[in-house]
């Protein structure tokens, strides 16, 4: 960073030249107030050109893996959801190390970042492709730490905004699988008799999260009021379960229960007290739990779903896919689509979501038609 001083009326400024704008490549420069004498101006340019110029020494050695994994990565862990900061890591781990880990991080330049993106497209070493929505939240990760680089004065400017990706327009949008309420209805039967049916009812019939529906505890449901509460999650984060905050502001949320939701419920809590009183586990408040008591993994769930999937000949979808049929059959029955938006927590009526209705549409089998 180079200094010097300009007059302007009877005040003298320190001038910084901070290099070209890297989208507009117009030079930039910061003007800082030294009143009126000459001399101060030019002490006041050189110490903070020296500041500068200090501050970016510490770059000239720093690789940009060293900076993503020692400095940007442990800092995001403090505002960042846990899942959403173990996906952050495995990206940079998986895709970015490899690559650019050890390209100092002055000497970044846009065609680094444009050569990870098309290995990442059109690998030629017989991996498969990442998808271009993969590799563009590579390539928001990059500009997010370069953005705070940026900040901490390490580099003078962002070259992942120069860096041609892949664009959200372009990346054409993923068709939703969901099950007629026939398909529905012959899941459920095969499920019937499953340690495990109450959970996938639940599911079935609420449309709530696979991470909602494990982060339940007792004290949420009330069966008297027949309501639900969601106020947090279970996730699988490297096979270690972890309490989630939820995944939107608009994730806690209330849920009426129907009838016979009630009486699935009801009747599992008692199960699960006959049960552990035979293990001698101690009650741990968590709706459903394994048969020592332990909640319930959610790749356990996933995996039991699949099997039932495969068991009962419907076609094959994921268990998250039971929202998106869940928030289509109400919208079918003639549910307004914000309501069904609001009751599956999503913050946007653009996704298909769940309603606070249960199965009392009767989409799902027999079923009361409580007011």
């Amino acid at each position: 960073m180079k200094g010097y001083v300009a007059k302007q009326g009877d005040r003298w400024y320190a001038v910084i030249y901070e290099g070209l704008d890297p989208v507009t490549g117009k030079e930039q420069r910061s003007w800082h107030p030294a009143g009126t004498s000459r001399e101060d101006a030019e002490r006041l340019a050189a110490r903070l050109a020296k500041e500068l110029n200090g501050r970016n020494d510490e770059g000239r050695s720093l690789s940009f893996g060293a900076y993503l994994t020692t400095r940007w990565l442990p800092g995001r862990k403090l505002e960042l959801a846990c899942s959403t900061w173990a996906g952050y890591r495995r990206k940079i781990d998986r895709h970015i190390l490899p690559t650019l880990g050890k390209v100092s991080i002055r000497r970044l330049k846009p065609h680094h970042l444009e050569a990870l993106y098309d290995q990442k497209l059109h690998p030629t070493d017989g991996r498969k492709p990442l998808a271009p929505k993969t590799v563009l939240e590579i390539h928001l990760i990059i500009r997010g730490a370069l953005n705070d680089a940026v900040r901490r004065g390490i580099v003078s400017r962002n070259t992942a905004f120069v860096a041609h990706a892949p664009k959200l327009r372009a990346i054409p949008k993923v068709e939703q699988k969901a099950w007629t309420a026939q398909q529905l209805q012959r899941f459920l039967r095969a499920a019937a008799g499953h340690r495990l049916f109450p959970a996938l009812w639940l599911i079935s019939t609420t449309g709530m999260r696979r991470s909602e529906l494990l982060g339940l505890q007792w004290h949420d449901i009330d069966l008297e009021a027949a309501t639900l509460s969601i106020n947090r999650g279970l996730v699988s984060i490297a096979y270690e379960t972890h309490i989630s905050r939820g995944k939107t502001s608009n994730s806690r949320r209330a849920i009426d229960l129907d009838t016979t939701t009630v009486r699935v419920l009801s009747a599992w809590r008692d199960w699960q007290q006959i049960e552990q009183a035979v293990v001698g586990a101690e009650p741990t408040g968590w709706v459903f739990t394994n048969s020592a008591g332990e909640p319930i993994h959610p790749h356990s769930i996933s995996q039991t779903f699949e099997r039932i999937v495969k068991r009962a000949g419907v076609p094959k979808i994921r268990l998250h896919n039971l929202r998106h049929t869940h928030g289509t059959l109400l919208i079918k029955a003639g549910i307004p689509v914000k309501v069904v938006s609001e009751g599956l927590g999503h913050g946007n009526p653009v996704f298909t979501p769940v309603g606070r209705f249960g199965p009392c549409s009767g989409l799902y089998g027999p079923c009361d038609n409580r007011e």
